[in-house]
């Protein structure tokens, strides 16, 4: 009898797991039974990174490793297209099968070609859940909102590896936030490349959910799934000037007091370069408006030293910025080419040496400025969504915590609450990152 069984590696960003899940849904759909090992596999499914080259040398290590383990190896994802696709061929010409982000039916399709499987249907043991298969645990989600970009950003090839914004249809997104929430799911963390821009590819176009029309932008959408009565946190958001009509709803309680927003440097002068979509005088502004609304918005971002042509007073403009921002939650990368991003061409590279300073000098202000805030937690009652319990205590996030990239709170001692309950807990201690409470 042929085997139904398929392995799958999923690497890369929430919007790649989402490709994995549906993948893999679809593959249950269909029969296939997916397991843990390359060994118990009659082939592996590899989804791909492709942002910057640490990531896609891990994917092709990946890779590798599949066709060492297993020899049936299917790569997709963001790797898939172009030079990228043609250096997986060369590289490990036994890949089977090689398609770029987003491809499910070509995926599924060649998981049909290389392992046929007809399946003997027994409603008893081949159900799918209504959710589908996830791959966060049961009281999390992530919920995609869109495809592609826009924008132009110099040192970034999204758009060329996942295309210009498609907007799913309001319909569609609230149909599954629905099934996710009737199945247990507690936090629905809205994703996409750029979820300000939700719509306008469909200019504002009507669709329906529960008998009645609603409009297919982000100000309907955060209205819409505020009805749930769940965590909604916001991620990938542009400072546009629409945002600052959902801050309203995060002051009511409709929606997290949470908003995830890649602002990428502070010198108007370096962001030009970049050609980002946000001036951060107006983006400091703005920030203050937001705070006199809703005064426990918690802001995460993420910046780039060492971005061509970054001077001194570039970097001490970024510092001055960090000092003005007081941001919540902030991670700092080294810029580094990517093959393909039109910042490879710009002049005036900045040294490694100096890429590390920088780096170095920008930690220890943003850890400063997260220390402050954390121990003026202290003594404060907060909600808090326990993630995991062990002999030791329960482990959970608060409102201001994103699950895998932003702190935890530690309940030490408090050992009878489950995965997906919330607590109310006194803040007992702080570090920089993370939070203790009982």
């Amino acid at each position: 009898m042929a085997s139904n069984k398929v392995g799958f590696v999923s690497l890369g960003c929430p919007k790649a797991l989402v490709d994995s899940e549906r993948i893999l849904t679809q593959l249950k759909l269909d029969g296939y039974e997916i397991v843990p090992s390359y060994e118990d596999a009659e082939l592996v499914v590899v989804n791909t990174c492709g942002f910057i080259d640490s990531a896609k040398q891990e994917s092709l290590d990946a890779i590798g490793e599949a066709l060492s383990e297993n020899g049936k190896v299917i790569v997709t994802g963001c790797m898939g297209k172009g030079d990228d696709a043609a250096a997986i061929r060369e590289l490990h010409p036994k890949v089977l099968s090689v398609t770029g982000p987003a491809a499910y039916e070509e995926v599924v399709g060649a998981v049909h070609q290389y392992v046929p499987h007809t399946p003997v249907h027994d409603p008893y043991t081949d159900l799918v859940p209504p959710q589908g298969v996830k791959l966060t645990p049961r009281h999390y989600a992530y919920l995609k909102i869109s495809e592609g970009c826009n924008h132009r950003c110099k040192f970034c090839i999204i758009p060329a590896m996942r295309g210009d914004l498609v907007s799913r249809p309001i319909g569609d997104v609230m149909e599954e936030a629905e099934r996710l929430v009737k199945a247990g799911v507690r936090e629905l963390l809205v994703i996409s490349q750029d979820t300000s821009a939700y719509g306008v590819d469909m200019k504002y176009r009507t669709g329906f959910w529960n008998g009645r029309p609603l409009k297919t932008h982000m100000q309907a959408l955060c209205e819409a799934l505020g009805e749930f009565g769940v965590w909604v946190r916001l991620h990938y958001v542009y400072p546009y000037p629409h945002v600052d009509n959902v801050i309203p709803l995060m002051a009511e309680g409709k929606i997290l007091p949470y908003l995830d927003i890649p602002f990428q440097h502070g010198s108007p002068d370096v962001l030009k370069r970049m050609k980002r979509p946000a001036a951060a005088e107006k983006v400091l502004d703005r920030i203050h408006n937001w705070r006199s609304i809703c005064p426990d918005l918690t802001l995460r971002s993420t910046f780039i030293v060492g971005f061509p042509g970054e001077t001194e007073r570039d970097f001490d403009i970024l510092l001055d910025f960090l000092r003005e921002a007081q941001l919540d939650r902030v991670g700092c990368f080294q810029y580094s080419p990517v093959k393909g991003a039109a910042a490879n061409d710009l002049p005036d590279h900045v040294p490694e040496e100096v890429k590390q300073e920088r780096w170095e000098r920008f930690m220890a202000v943003q850890q400063e400025i997260s220390a402050a805030k954390l121990q003026a937690k202290i003594g404060k009652t907060i909600e808090i969504l326990i993630d995991q319990v062990d002999e030791e205590g329960a482990i959970g996030r608060s409102t201001a915590d994103a699950p895998e990239i932003d702190g935890k709170v530690y309940l030490d001692g408090i050992t009878d609450l489950n995965p997906g309950d919330f607590v109310e807990a006194e803040v007992t201690g702080a570090d920089e990152y993370d939070l203790w409470a009982g």
